[in-house]
């Protein structure tokens, strides 16, 4: 049952500059209402939509030389 008493809440690390990093496993909603999900132990989502993987983060946010 989600949100139940005896569930830990999710961390969510920020970075400046960089993706969201969240305790898995996650579902993430798109905006089109499809749901994608990762069943790993942290997975990174893109806040800047540069990714080819979107939403999940390929570190295309990184300068390139």
């Amino acid at each position: 049952m989600p949100n139940s008493p005896s569930e830990q809440p999710r961390r969510i690390a920020m970075q400046r500059r960089g993706p969201l990093l969240v305790e898995g496993p996650v579902e993430v909603e798109l905006e089109d209402g499809t749901t994608v999900s990762s069943d790993r132990f942290r997975v990174a989502l893109c806040t800047c939509r540069r990714s080819r993987r979107y939403p999940w983060c390929d570190t295309s946010h990184r300068d390139r030389a």
